[in-house]
């Protein structure tokens, strides 16, 4: 599997300019919805941020992975941004996020959607990965590193 397969560069947001949890996500979501039109922004931030009632997508190491299902879907959307500064995302470490990968699905592919968020876990578990992807300037910076994955 390779993530570049399910990115499109539109989708990188290379400095938020949010503050919170909420503001993030309703931030990545309008992004989201400038290539799509036809998603529902309220919609997927309410999905988004009950399953963050669940638990907390933020994973430590200044990562979250906020992640959830649309009906109205039809194919995964993944989009990745930056927070230099860091947000309060009640991570498990208590650490500010500073890489966010959002994972939207639809309903019907459970298995996809499973082993995409595996595959994002396993690359940001790589310190050396990590740092590059802050490093990379900019969104052209962001695309490349993020193609070879």
């Amino acid at each position: 599997m390779r993530l570049g397969e399910y990115l499109n560069k539109q989708l990188i947001i290379p400095e938020l300019t949010s503050a919170s949890k909420a503001e993030v996500l309703r931030e990545i979501v309008e992004c989201i919805s400038s290539t799509m039109p036809e998603l529902d922004t309220e919609q997927a931030v309410q999905v988004l941020m009950d399953r963050e009632s669940l638990g907390s997508t933020g994973i430590g190491d200044g990562i979250a992975i906020p992640h959830g299902k649309l009906e109205a879907l039809d194919r995964i959307v993944v989009a990745v941004a930056r927070s230099p500064q860091g947000v309060e995302f009640e991570s498990l470490d208590h650490a500010p996020c500073h890489i966010v990968f959002l994972v939207m699905a639809p309903e019907q592919v459970a298995g996809l959607h499973l082993r995409i968020l595996a595959h994002i876990s396993r690359l940001l578990k790589d310190q050396t990965f990590r740092a590059n992807l802050m490093a990379a300037d900019g969104k052209d910076g962001l695309w490349q590193l993020l193609q070879a994955t």
